[in-house]
């Protein structure tokens, strides 16, 4: 087997990830986002605006102080959104990778590790 090839086996990339969890009901969530199509009759529930917004890439408008870039420059991308019943969570990352729910700010994820101590 080649050196590299089994550097590459042995050695596990760490790649940077965050959370973000948008609360409902709040001031910032019933805000008028801007759309890409201001033509379009918005129709919308709140988590669904918002939700659309972040696609939208309109985050680091929003949030500025809580979307600087990774460490080095690296750029994060907006993977996935998740819903709870009073939130979104936004999943973000260089690349889309797997959390650890243990570490994770999802109220749903980590519960489950509460109830086990």
């Amino acid at each position: 087997m080649n050196k590299k090839i089994l550097k590459d086996i042995n050695m596990k990339t760490n790649y940077i990830q965050q959370e973000i969890l948008l609360m409902m009901g709040t001031t910032f969530s019933t805000r008028q986002w801007c759309e890409k199509d201001p033509g379009k009759q918005n129709n919308l529930t709140e988590k669904d605006n918002l939700e659309e917004a972040c696609w939208n890439g309109l985050l680091q408008e929003m949030i500025p102080e809580i979307c600087e870039k990774a460490e080095g420059n690296k750029k994060l991308f907006l993977w996935q959104i998740k819903e709870g019943n009073s939130f979104i969570e936004l999943d973000l990352g260089e690349v889309p990778e797997e959390k650890d729910n243990e570490f994770s700010i999802d109220p749903y994820s980590f519960i489950h590790f509460q109830m086990l101590s």
